[in-house]
């Protein structure tokens, strides 16, 4: 058998939820148990339409080619391309996103990923050229899939941030850079999703970003937004607080991903930075030039059908380019908007007596909520939430396993008491929609008020 100084990596729970709900929900159907979704982060059926994004994909290859014969349009796009993928995209969507969030975008600093999970990838893939130790600055809790990718380099190590219904501590924030450089790590950057925070439930404030900027530059350290859910927000305009990109471009990596606006099927995305870096030589350099050499490296060619697929849909009927994808956003969130609503409608209805036991956040943005439950009797582990299904029908996620190692050496019970909610997702349209979220509500209600015996 061949050895290797390879690890075992934590499976996400997630995907341990994944592998594990067809045994759990055979048991709650053999029960005569509906099962109701309250656990998966994914885009609703209603607001995504692959039939029409296809026709409209093709509808514009047709238009680009005009007299010409279509092949001598396409030809060159499915030929040894530029890693940054069609410049016509890039300007395109340049335009749009700066439009959308009052800033200025140059396209030349524009990188395809394949969504902001390839945009993860490409910035913890760089930082681990060195072969030195790098620690990942990140919030407690925060996204699973940062946590896998960036355990996945041996030499790296993770110090997180609490957090507070504004963003992370900032003075935790601080320390925890200046900790992980007293320890010999080299800080690559902090990494956070400020709007719909996954899986914290919260989005940061506008005062809270501004603090945060201040501490980044004062210790000399990069911010990767991740940004899946810029467009799933339920606040005003007025309201809305500006992305990290908009405020401080030069210290911000941007990570967009038009899974949430779109579909996520193509995988598109892109990274933005206006960023220098100073490298072991002294010198300093553009970030996006060492962002593109670690693509050309790590994915050579973007798929060109569907990088103008999504130059499509950033068109309107007659091909026009958008001056907003804000209108589209808004057509989604009508839709996200009602479920949020039921969810948090139905918690002030059932709960609202027991405030001092429940508690729950009210997402300004993105899919989740985050429930927190303070009974002695009860602990949100897996064993809770498998339960849940098996017993209840309810599919939820434990909010513990998204809390960094380090903060559970901090804490041992850190996420114990909550289950991250979604209340994106139902395989129903229209009413059929609205009353199963309206029914996987009330379910979870019955289910965890009879647990804490209230």
């Amino acid at each position: 058998m061949p050895t290797t100084q390879l690890r075992q990596q934590p499976i996400s729970v997630t995907r341990q939820m994944a592998a594990a709900l067809p045994k759990l929900a055979a048991i709650a159907k053999a029960k005569g148990l509906e099962l109701h979704h309250l656990g998966a982060g994914y885009p609703h059926p209603e607001v995504t339409n692959p039939m029409g994004y296809i026709a409209h994909k093709e509808a514009y290859f047709k238009h680009l080619a005009g007299e010409q014969s279509l092949q001598k349009i396409l030809q060159p796009l499915y030929g040894y391309t530029d890693t940054l993928g069609p410049a016509s995209t890039r300007e395109m969507f340049a335009k749009v996103y700066g439009h959308d969030f009052n800033t200025t975008l140059n396209p030349e600093l524009l990188i395809p990923t394949i969504g902001s999970s390839g945009g993860i990838s490409q910035m913890c893939s760089l930082f681990e050229r060195t072969g030195e130790k790098v620690a990942y600055i990140t919030d407690a809790p925060t996204y699973a899939g940062f946590i896998s990718r960036a355990s996945l380099y041996q030499k790296a190590r993770i110090y997180s941030v609490e957090m507070d219904l504004e963003g992370p501590c900032c003075e935790a924030l601080a320390a925890q850079i200046s900790r992980a450089r007293a320890d010999g790590y080299t800080v690559a950057f902090y990494y956070t999703v400020p709007d719909g925070h996954n899986p914290g439930g919260i989005s940061f404030s506008e005062q809270r970003r501004r603090d945060v900027i201040k501490v980044l530059k004062a210790h000399d350290t990069l911010l990767v937004e991740d940004a899946p859910y810029s467009y799933i927000s339920f606040e005003s305009a007025a309201r809305r607080p500006k992305p990290f990109f908009a405020l401080a471009p030069e210290q911000t990596v941007h990570l967009f991903t038009a899974s949430k606006i779109g579909l996520p099927g193509p995988r598109i995305g892109f990274m933005y930075t206006e960023a220098n870096i100073e490298l072991a030589n002294k010198a300093t350099v553009s970030l996006n030039q060492l962002l593109l050499t670690e693509a050309s490296a790590n994915i050579l060619l973007h798929n060109p059908e569907a990088l103008k697929g999504f130059e499509a849909f950033l068109t309107d009927d007659d091909f026009s380019a958008r001056k907003s994808l804000w209108p589209i956003a808004n057509e989604k969130n009508n839709v996200y908007r009602e479920n949020r609503q039921i969810l948090l409608d139905t918690f002030e209805q059932e709960f609202n007596q027991h405030k001092d036991i429940f508690q729950w956040t009210q997402p300004g943005a993105g899919f989740f909520s985050v429930f927190t439950i303070n009974h002695p009797s009860v602990v949100c582990d897996s064993d809770l939430t498998d339960k849940l299904v098996a017993e209840y029908g309810v599919v939820t996620i434990p909010t513990f396993s998204f809390y960094p190692e380090d903060a559970r050496a901090r804490d041992k019970s850190a996420g114990l008491n909550q289950l991250r909610l979604s209340f994106c997702y139902s395989e129903g349209i229209g009413e059929r929609r609205k009353q199963q979220l309206q029914a996987a509500t009330l379910a979870f209600a019955k289910a965890i008020k009879q647990e804490c015996g209230v």
